[in-house]
């Protein structure tokens, strides 16, 4: 397990318009093995936030840190594990493919805690392996890519809206599927995503990113006990997260 620290970020794009700048002096502090979600209006810097935590953009100004290290060097590490809306598998690659693909690479430094046949019966695929990925639907495609991004045992989990194309009875399984695999391995997860209810699901802590440039609004842990099934309380959390988007939080 790792802590997130982001320590006075600013970033900003040029654009013909100008510069655009995402954030100013922005940061967050993320415990080591919590579930941390990211809530906010299209356009306000969540992805972007990711992508910097990841190593993928370089802020205009200020740090990252995973642990005791920069992003860089964790991605080198293989510490951090990505998930996107997109399963991206190659369609050449089984089920085993795809999933295998994560160790192959550079895999002489990985030491992973499952098997890829441990992967596919922990996300639901057993059964499944010699498929290709145009065999699969949306959902089976998306567990492929949950156990993909599993594979080399990464310590913090970076998830941008991974389910957010899936329709909502898949996207529920789903959901419960991570929050059982996320219990048994304790990694330090950030999730970006714009369905409040997924984010009442999930989080530990939901932070409010609004504003342009982005600010943090508001952040408030979520102590209910898991799983949660109780809609009347979801909702409550979901009432919380609109007023602190249209600025009505303290």
């Amino acid at each position: 397990m790792l802590e997130i620290r982001i320590l006075h970020v600013h970033h900003m794009f040029s654009t013909p318009q100008g510069r655009w700048v995402v954030f100013e002096d922005l940061s967050l502090e993320i415990p080591a093995g919590s579930f941390t979600v990211i809530v906010g209006p299209s356009g306000c810097g969540k992805s972007t936030l990711l992508r910097i935590v990841a190593g993928l953009l370089r802020p205009t100004a200020g740090e990252v840190r995973l642990g005791a290290c920069p992003p860089e060097e964790a991605r080198a590490r293989r510490w951090i594990g990505w998930m996107g809306q997109a399963p991206a598998l190659l369609p050449w690659r089984t089920v085993e493919g795809n999933i295998r693909l994560a160790l192959e690479v550079n895999g002489r430094w990985l030491q992973p805690a499952l098997s890829v046949t441990e992967l596919i019966e922990l996300v639901g695929l057993r059964g499944f392996e010699r498929a290709y990925p145009h065999m699969l639907s949306g959902g089976m495609q998306q567990r492929v890519a949950l156990a993909r991004t599993l594979a080399p045992g990464p310590r913090v989990w970076l998830m941008d809206e991974p389910f957010a194309a899936l329709d909502a009875l898949t996207r529920e399984q789903l959901l419960e599927e991570v929050e059982r695999i996320w219990q048994q391995f304790r990694a330090t997860v950030l999730w970006v995503t714009h369905d409040l209810h997924e984010a009442a699901r999930l989080a530990d802590e939901v932070v409010v990113l609004a504003g342009r440039p982005a600010r943090i609004q508001t952040r408030f842990e979520i102590p209910d006990p898991r799983p949660r099934r109780d809609e009347r309380r979801i909702g409550e959390w979901v009432h919380r997260m609109r007023q602190a988007l249209a600025g009505g939080a303290s």
